[in-house]
């Protein structure tokens, strides 16, 4: 499977701006109900925001480190990586989504957080919209990430765009759940 480069940047850069446009109006919502829980296990909006932020402090810093070092002129497609594209529809929200577990530096349960959760996450957003804008001068297929779960695996700068941007996706979906969750019950 190939994607043609713009397609994909075009794709990451629309999520993106969903998710923006989503926490944007978690910012308006009272904090005793981002801090709501349906369970006394589960993430509140503000923990799913703040698990997030945690990833994108590893994963935006990397990114654009690593495309700075970059050289190569940009290739018109991109073909994921074996191991990436795992990664990447792993994170992608859908229907009876499984619960995955998470390492405990990126597990925000049980947190005091407040709205700055929610304005660092848009920085995080906005600096996602830049680094995406970057890459369309970069080789998407040769530029390489590490990765937070091991120092010796690299992937893909498309995939590593992918991962990220689906996982935000996905946890935007479990606050939007949380959310008619907390509704229904009103």
């Amino acid at each position: 499977m190939t994607i043609a480069t713009t397609n994909l940047l075009q794709n990451l850069i629309e999520r993106t701006h969903q998710n923006l446009n989503e926490a944007e109006k978690y910012y308006q919502l009272s904090i005793e109900l981002l801090n709501y829980k349906p369970h006394l296990d589960s993430w509140s909006i503000l923990e799913c925001l703040e698990h997030l932020n945690l990833y994108g402090d590893f994963y935006l810093r990397e990114i654009e480190q690593q495309m700075k070092n970059s050289r190569k002129a940009p290739s018109s497609h991109f073909k994921p990586g074996l191991l990436g594209n795992y990664f990447a529809k792993l994170m992608l929200p859908q229907e009876g989504m499984k619960k995955m577990k998470t390492f405990k530096d990126k597990n925000p349960i049980n947190s005091r957080l407040d709205k700055n959760t929610i304005e660092r996450f848009i920085n995080q957003q906005q600096q996602t919209l830049e680094l995406l804008n970057i890459a369309k001068t970069k080789n998407l297929n040769n530029v390489k990430t590490g990765i937070t779960i091991s120092r010796w695996i690299r992937l893909k700068l498309g995939d590593t765009f992918r991962v990220v941007v689906y996982h935000n996706d996905r946890h935007i979906a479990q606050c939007n759940a949380i959310l008619n969750n907390k509704k229904s019950l009103n």
